[in-house]
């Protein structure tokens, strides 16, 4: 008899569409004072809360920069304008793996409100909330729940100050 193991269709549509294989992301860091916008994600990590500044893929022929700003938009509703590239981190977490290329972003237009990723279907959309986060509030999450590069971080400015390679 085989046991058939119950898995909701976020984390499906992330292990169909991301899983046992490498992915580049680009990633943008947007900040509001001392707040920091980041969007939670079901369907990864082991309890499936997941909170990560705004994020995605570029499509075959699209640059860094306009892979960010249209994943901007699809996610945050929000206009930006690419900065600086910050740092790399390399995220590994079986059966996930990417690349993420950091950059520093300014909002030019456009409002704040939960977006969507049309890579997933209307029922195993894992974008659950998008908002502007205080350091404390980020670091109050644990470890498995919130991105990596807070690891490397005392504060909000520290964010701001990372560059190179992060593992």
């Amino acid at each position: 008899m085989t046991q058939v193991m119950d898995v909701d269709k976020p984390r499906e549509e992330v292990l169909k569409l991301y899983g046992n294989r490498l992915r580049l992301r680009v990633c943008g860091l947007y900040r509001e004072g001392n707040r920091l916008l980041m969007v939670k994600h079901r369907g990864i990590g082991p309890t499936d809360t997941f909170w990560c500044p705004p994020g995605g893929g570029p499509q075959f022929n699209e640059t860094a920069p306009s892979a960010l700003i249209r994943e901007f938009m699809e996610e945050t509703g929000l206009e930006v304008a690419i900065g600086d590239m910050l740092f790399v981190n390399e995220f590994i977490q079986p059966p996930l793996h990417a690349m993420e290329l950091f950059f520093h972003v300014r909002a030019t237009g456009g409002s704040l409100r939960l977006g969507f990723d049309p890579e997933m279907s209307a029922d195993g959309q894992i974008i659950d909330e998008v908002r502007l986060m205080s350091f404390d509030e980020i670091k109050a999450y644990s470890p498995t729940e919130v991105h990596a590069l807070f690891q490397y971080c005392q504060s909000m400015d520290d964010v701001f100050r990372l560059r190179g390679y992060l593992l």
